[in-house]
């Protein structure tokens, strides 16, 4: 009975949906390049793509200002800083012409800048200029774990025309990732917040808040040149809006579909390439608010939900379960242990509540930003599985600026199911969240146990010992169910049939670089 009022809920979903997709049209390729291959076809250079996101931009598009996963995806085509990731997770010189030089006791980095590599306004990057971004971030920057690893930072300094030293007070092992998010702008520009100047292979054009953001290549770029000449991102905060693009063939490429989607998709114009969203998708309880104060009631909701059954219903068995605050790409800090620790045990969901006070359970409301259908979806079956014992769940679904308003930031809310990404390919970037001190712990999770562990783990150097440390904080969130821990969802993008080269990273980043079409 369960699993058929979930389907049906589930179904009505699909079918608003489903009806609205037709036949799309196909993109003409621009004149073809040098005999440059790709895995379908002959490379071709040039020609403009419009893609289809969920979420606008945030507030603000200053680098050091981003608060929104959404928008650092997008403008990491834009901004760059001395150093950044690659797809398979390496780190890879940018701005920097080289990996750092660093002593031996680990404190001093030197980085030398790259010959010739311009800002997009056509002004060269100077040491000053980076510099300056460095200070800036400290400074500024809303990512409370960057802000603490750069107040370890004891000097910054240019130390001729092309060299800067950085030197820290204490050997941080994570601090190339932290060094890869500190993004070089020009020392003297103001406009960041508006109209970002970076030195990606894209530069910013334009931007219609809460229509689209438009960029194009950048033709002076340092290394290899985007294929593409223009990206137009198109915003549809409405679902049915945005299987009308897909379906009317108005847009070339969307990403983070659901696979209910990608489905009615099948016998399109397009194709459908999968991946890893490398999220810790959740249900996130506010541990300040009541019943979640009591670590009963907590476990009771783990025991009470079945999370393969979930990944049945809202994405055919794609997705990978977790069970903590950490996604499978951190491979050596991830224990698939733990996304077992709580099996669907109604009786024992039942005796916890009891227990704790509530022997015919409660209500609770759960705030879900109804642009992410995928988290919709993931509500709609937690819903049933809780009223199993006795908890009734009502969806309470708000625009994205409400959640970030109301939930994020104001922490007015009961529960809510949202995905939480690394701004740094750090597990520090994931765990030090919730730290009972950091201002992203919008939760307010509050365990000296944890805040110990989490401390020692920053300020220690050993590669052994921090990995113990993390995987033992990641353990004491599990064990006092902080959270209801679900997925690293599934990432479904489609694309035009004559587009390839879209690439996946483990971090939450679009690289729009290597996209390009075929013949």
């Amino acid at each position: 009975m369960l699993r058929k009022r979930i389907l049906t809920l589930l179904m009505l979903g699909v079918l608003m949906a489903g009806v609205l997709y037709g036949c799309g049209g196909t993109k003409a390729p621009e004149e073809p390049n040098n005999g440059e291959t790709s895995s379908s076809g002959e490379i071709v250079q040039g020609g403009e793509v419009v893609v289809g996101i969920s979420q606008d931009l945030g507030n603000s598009l200053d680098p050091f200002q981003m608060t929104a996963a959404g928008t650092r995806e997008v403008l990491f085509n834009v901004y760059e800083g001395l150093v950044k990731p690659n797809k398979d997770g390496d780190f890879v010189a940018a701005v920097a012409a080289d990996l750092p030089q660093i002593s031996e006791d680990g404190r001093t980095y030197t980085f030398t800048l790259r010959e010739g590599i311009t800002f997009h306004n056509g002004d060269p990057v100077t040491v000053e200029d980076v510099v300056k971004s460095f200070e800036t971030c400290a400074a500024t920057t809303v990512d409370t774990a960057l802000a603490a690893a750069l107040s370890a930072v004891q000097s910054i300094e240019a130390t001729d025309e092309k060299t800067v030293v950085l030197t820290l007070a204490e050997p941080n092992g994570d601090m190339l990732s932290y060094v890869a998010s500190v993004y070089i702008v020009p020392a003297d520009y103001t406009g960041n917040g508006t109209a970002p100047i970076g030195t990606g292979p894209f530069k910013f054009v334009s931007r219609s808040v809460q229509s689209n953001v438009v960029l194009e290549k950048f033709a002076e770029y340092w290394g290899q040149p985007a294929y593409l000449d223009k990206i137009t991102f198109q915003i549809y905060e409405n679902a049915t809006a945005l299987m009308v693009a897909l379906g009317n063939g108005s847009l070339d490429m969307s990403i983070h579909l659901t696979v209910d989607q990608v489905d009615a998709l099948a016998n399109s114009e397009y194709r459908t390439v999968e991946g890893t969203m490398n999220l810790v998708q959740a249900l996130y309880l506010n541990n300040a608010a009541e019943p979640f104060t009591d670590v009963r009631v907590r476990q009771a909701l783990c025991y009470a939900v079945n999370v393969d059954e979930l990944l049945d219903f809202t994405a055919g068995g794609h997705g990978t379960k977790i069970g903590t605050s950490i996604y499978p790409a951190f491979a050596k800090y991830f224990d698939p242990a733990l996304a077992d620790a709580y099996p669907q045990n109604l009786e024992k969901a039942k005796a916890l509540l009891t227990e704790a006070g509530y022997p015919d359970g409660f209500a609770m409301t759960i705030t879900v930003p109804s642009n992410y259908t995928p988290h919709v979806n993931t509500a709609e079956v937690l819903v049933e599985q809780l009223a199993q014992v006795g908890i009734q769940a009502k969806i309470n679904p708000v625009e994205w600026e409400t959640w970030l308003s109301d939930v994020y930031n104001d922490r007015n809310f009961e529960s809510t199911v949202i995905g939480f990404d690394a701004t740094t390919l750090t597990p520090g970037a994931l765990l030090n969240r919730w730290v009972s001190t950091n201002g992203k712990n919008m939760i307010n999770y509050n365990n000296p146990e944890y805040d110990a562990l989490m401390a020692q783990a920053d300020a220690t150097i050993g590669d052994a010992e921090r990995t113990e440390l993390y995987r033992s904080a990641a353990k004491v969130l599990s064990d006092t169910a902080a959270n209801v821990y679900l997925q690293d969802m599934a990432d479904f993008v489609v694309m035009k049939k004559n587009l390839d080269g879209y690439a996946f990273y483990p971090l939450y980043v679009m690289d729009l670089s290597t996209l390009h079409y075929v013949e």
